[in-house]
């Protein structure tokens, strides 16, 4: 069993703030492993029914076990998951409670509700670069072209069943257990277009036609698989209305690996890099932040910023991807900055060992590898990220 150190360390800093954690992510993001994994704790797994009745009775359970720390894995089984948390966090806060489940639950509004305020929240993404480090046993490309679910991760050359396979469990224990969709085939063309289009501008018109369906529904389809972390939307970062993009997202899917798997990638190619690199630097920021609050820039003319986190009061920071710093093309951070002179900006490249700055125009960019921007990231004042607007 692998040792997740980054992983471990947030569930410890996180217990020392509330009793009560919920740990979320995907299916298949080594959730229930990372929580076996945690010392001197006790795992109970909900999808038994020894384990169900035990806990038909939370004040009963959780007297039993005083003190103690105590995993409830796969708690969407139990009839009312929040009870058995809101219980333990009002009435026993010296027991520590992880609870791990459907990806769906947090997206439920009773679940959310119940606990506002009683929980902390971690969100398990996909590998990153300190899971890489614990695994010892791959590198950056290996990561790009399997992806960061640790199961393909691991193997020697995922067969494409597998991936099929994880997209029929989505479908079968998340979707079915909150959604009301009927079409499953239109569904799935969706997500397998979008995954397919990973990283690109997104219109919701362009997609009905292809899966049979409105485009309410799509806009429908897409507002699923985000709450679900299957995608990401970045909406794009604007104040100068007139010259910049203001309303049309771009959508991410949220693992290399399937991203790979839907475009037909099976060797990765000089061409691919560029653009899973840009995933991973997203990836990474997702875990480290624990936020989705990125937004993205596009002018009228064309030019890009990949990534822009916002702040309260402060001016924004722009950050591009190259998967080589050598000869990169800066003419967006450029236009980005002419707009927004105070801004931060960096380029992040994976063949980077020692940070430097770039001259563009008048200004400075900060040419930096992934774990430098990381430690500039997490250095800001804690809630200055302003949350992503609604569409």
């Amino acid at each position: 069993m692998r040792t997740r150190r980054f992983w471990l360390g947030r569930i410890e800093d996180a217990w020392r703030r509330r009793s009560v954690l919920w740990l979320s992510g995907v299916r298949r993001a080594g959730k229930t492993v990372l929580a076996q994994s945690l010392p001197h704790t006790e795992v109970l797994d909900c999808e038994r029914p020894r384990v169900r009745r035990l806990l038909e009775d939370p004040e009963g359970f959780l007297a039993g076990v005083a003190d103690r720390r105590v995993v409830l894995d796969e708690i969407h089984r139990l009839p009312d998951p929040s009870e058995v948390l809101k219980v333990a966090a009002d009435h026993f806060p010296r027991v520590r409670i992880l609870a791990t489940g459907s990806s769906t639950l947090g997206a439920s509004a009773k679940f959310r509700d119940t606990l506002t305020g009683r929980k902390t929240d971690l969100w398990l993404t996909p590998m990153n670069a300190a899971d890489l480090a614990d695994f010892g046993s791959g590198t950056v490309r290996r990561r790009l072209r399997h992806g960061g679910l640790p199961p393909f991760f691991l193997d020697d050359d995922p067969p494409e069943n597998d991936f099929q396979e994880w997209m029929d469990s989505y479908w079968a224990k998340d979707i079915q257990e909150l959604f009301r969709i009927e079409r499953r085939a239109s569904f799935q063309r969706f997500t397998e277009l979008l995954l397919a289009q990973s990283g690109g501008m997104f219109e919701a018109s362009s997609f009905a036609a292809p899966c049979g369906v409105s485009r309410p529904t799509i806009a429908n389809y897409l507002a699923i698989l985000e709450a679900t972390f299957v995608v990401h939307v970045l909406r794009p970062f604007s104040t100068h209305r007139q010259s910049e993009i203001v309303a049309a997202p771009r959508v991410y899917g949220f693992d290399t690996g399937f991203v790979c798997y839907h475009r037909g990638v099976s060797e990765l190619r000089n061409d691919d890099l560029g653009p899973l690199w840009e995933h991973y630097v997203l990836n990474e920021i997702h875990g480290q932040l624990q936020s989705r609050a990125i937004r993205y820039w596009r002018d009228k003319r064309g030019h890009e910023v990949d990534f822009v986190l916002a702040r309260r009061g402060r001016p924004p920071i722009a950050i591009e991807c190259k998967w080589s710093a050598r000869a990169a093309d800066l003419a967006g951070l450029r236009a980005f900055l002419d707009r927004y002179p105070g801004a931060s900006a960096f380029l992040v490249a994976q063949d980077v060992d020692r940070s430097s700055r770039r001259r563009v125009g008048d200004h400075e960019v900060a040419v930096v590898g992934l774990t430098a921007l990381i430690e500039q990231l997490l250095a800001l004042p804690p809630r200055t990220l302003e949350p992503t607007p609604a569409r």
